[in-house]
């Protein structure tokens, strides 16, 4: 089985859009709110709006994309902590709703209600709702600010309701930034890797698995600056008198491979632990056009894989499958329910 760890509904229908809209508008004239969250959107819409999705599944050979709302389209840093949390339960009943009505293609992944400043105890409610309803995991963004980093790091004792109700859930947490309103930070080609990039390096200031020894992290974008950064990251950390980073981070924190060309994704997976890194293709994301040298889309990374030399058939079982039911283990548990109980080695 090939799972993709990593994908946004950026397909939305219409009615998605012009409800959003009209709620951000109404922070400005009340009279403009939208009377009602009953979107009117029937199940043969959201079908036929994951069509794109599923015939990239199909034409590339993947088989179950773990799917989460647009990460720019949380939009945490607009409106109010009321406005954050309508939006945020409409957008997982949305995810709700396609994984429901095509449960051999998607895993639903939430996105929470942040918002500046607000502690994140008000994600707690939600988290469990989510949960509830078959989320195996949720994205979760060190910078509510959208750009401008107003809350303390995410080693910081104030995120620490949302790492409880991780552990207890037994889900992991994407780290996962949402659009940028600093016009310093470019969204997709700055503010999302710099986001990845800024957590890993808070993460070796702290010791932050000493107080959550089952917590997991997902960083995707390929880790960002990390693994390009990898000597950097090991030098800094043993100057600050830390373990070896492989000992003291990897058992918390994995990688995705949404990296969109083979000199990366070799990088990547010389680095990084095989043990990991999942594969991902962000389906759809930051980068929709195709590769004009090669022809084929930018963001086929299961292409890149496929073309690593000397990888064990035991590695790309774990970068394809294994490590996702390992790290997702509620999705393990689904899977498992449905007869697929993977191979092991």
């Amino acid at each position: 089985m090939i799972i993709d760890i990593h994908g946004h509904y950026t397909t939305e229908p219409p009615a998605m859009q012009q409800f959003r809209d009209k709620q951000l508008a109404g922070l400005a004239d009340r009279a403009r709110r939208p009377l009602s969250s009953d979107l009117g959107i029937s199940d043969e819409e959201i079908i036929a709006s994951v069509q794109p999705q599923l015939k990239l599944q199909r034409d590339r050979g993947t088989d179950l994309t773990i799917f989460s709302p647009r990460a720019s389209g949380m939009g945490h840093h607009v409106g109010t902590e009321a406005v954050g949390k309508e939006w945020t339960r409409l957008s997982n009943d949305m995810i709700h709703r396609i994984c429901t009505l095509q449960p051999d293609n998607f895993v639903a992944v939430g996105q929470l209600p942040q918002v500046p400043g607000i502690p994140p105890q008000n994600c707690l409610a939600e988290m469990e709702r989510c949960v509830e309803m078959g989320f195996v995991g949720f994205n979760l963004n060190p910078d509510p600010s959208g750009g401008y980093w107003t809350d303390p790091p995410m080693i910081d004792k104030y995120w620490y309701p949302v790492y409880e109700k991780l552990c207890e859930l037994n889900v992991p947490a994407m780290i996962h930034v949402t659009g940028s309103c600093n016009p310093n930070f470019h969204a997709t080609g700055a503010h999302y890797i710099n986001g990845d990039t800024t957590v890993f390096m808070q993460l070796i200031q702290g010791n932050l698995f000493k107080d959550f020894p089952d917590l997991k992290f997902v960083i995707p974008h390929g880790g960002g600056a990390v693994p390009y950064h990898w000597g950097r990251y090991r030098g800094i950390a043993l100057e600050m008198k830390r373990p070896e980073l492989a000992q003291y981070l990897l058992k918390n924190v994995f990688f995705d491979t949404c990296v969109y060309h083979l000199p990366g994704i070799e990088l990547l997976t010389s680095v990084i632990p095989a043990d990991n890194v999942l594969f991902a293709s962000e389906l759809l994301g930051a980068v929709k056009c195709k590769d004009p040298d090669t022809g084929h889309h930018f963001d086929d990374t299961k292409r890149y894989i496929d073309q690593l030399k000397n990888m064990s058939e035991e590695t790309r079982h774990k970068i394809f499958e294994g490590n996702a039911r390992k790290v997702y283990p509620r999705l393990d548990a689904q899977l498992r329910k449905k007869g697929l109980a993977g191979r092991a080695f």
